[in-house]
Parts: structure tokens; C-alpha cells; sequence
């Protein structure tokens, strides 16, 4: 999903990279600047950017000019020097729905907001069992096995 906004206009960089991650932790400060909007992925692996963004949104307050995603909670790690109070919004994503693991659309909230809510293709017998075991994460979808799933 973050890949997608980047090509909406938002610069990415994913702090797996080690290059990129040497880049945030050796200079915080000169690896935010310039940035417009920007879209940081794995933000826990350099809290230490926390502050420069701090800087930069206090200098630039335009909303959603940086969307940080990672898969640890930044207030919970030890080397959080700033918890950007005021500054950022925690959007915590759930798994996909089946409508969306099916890519198919789904029109339920909209039907359910005239009163017109129904029920999709049912799921039952092994084939929900398969569903519930497989789990709503991409991640874990994309594995083939129930046994790699599970890993």
C-alpha cells in the first residue's frame, strides 16, 4: 500500500536497505531535509529520524507530508528520543477483509448504509476452515503452505 502512494507522488525509501538505513542513522538531519513528501518505511530501525522529522514538521506544517510504516510500535522502543505528540496520527492496520484477500469489490458498507446490506458468497466446510487458517495478512497469504503460513 505505502509502494502504491509512492507512485501517487511521494518519494519512498524502506530503511531495510542498508545503504539507506547507514544514510538515516550517520546523519538524521541531512537525510530528512529536502524531503517534500515522503514515505519511510521501517521506522523503527532509526528512531533516531524522529527528531529531524520533528524539525522538519515544525518548519513545514503542512499535514501528511511524511507517513512513517513499520512493524514495531515506535513508542515502545527504548531509543525513542521524541514521541512527535501532536505531529503524527497511529493508524494501526487490520488484515485484509475477504472481499479484499478475493479482489473482488465489495459494496457492503455502502449497501448497509441504505439498508441494502447482502451477504457475499458464502465461505463453508473445509473451504472456510482453509480461509480462517490462511489468515488476512499478505504476507502470510503469499505462502503456499499451511506450514509456511504458520511460520
Amino acid at each position: 500500500m505505502a509502494k502504491k502512494m509512492a507512485n501517487k507522488g511521494m518519494e519512498y525509501c524502506t530503511l531495510d536497505n542498508a545503504t539507506t538505513l547507514d544514510a538515516a542513522r550517520q546523519d538524521p538531519v541531512d537525510f530528512v531535509r529536502g524531503m517534500d513528501r515522503a514515505i519511510i518505511d521501517e521506522i523503527q530501525r532509526a528512531p533516531e529520524l524522529l527528531l529531524a522529522i520533528k524539525e522538519s514538521a515544525d518548519t513545514d506544517q503542512r499535514p501528511g507530508r511524511f507517513l512513517l510504516t513499520g512493524s514495531a510500535n515506535l513508542m515502545t522502543l527504548p531509543r525513542v528520543a521524541d514521541s512527535l505528540a501532536g505531529r503524527m496520527e497511529v493508524v494501526r492496520l487490520l488484515p485484509l477483509a475477504q472481499s479484499e484477500i478475493r479482489t473482488a469489490d465489495s459494496s457492503f458498507l455502502r449497501d448497509a448504509f441504505q439498508n441494502e446490506a447482502k451477504a457475499g458468497e458464502p465461505i463453508a466446510g473445509d473451504d472456510l476452515m482453509a480461509a480462517v487458517l490462511a489468515g488476512g495478512y499478505p504476507e502470510a497469504l503469499g505462502r503456499k503452505t499451511l506450514s509456511r503460513r504458520q511460520d
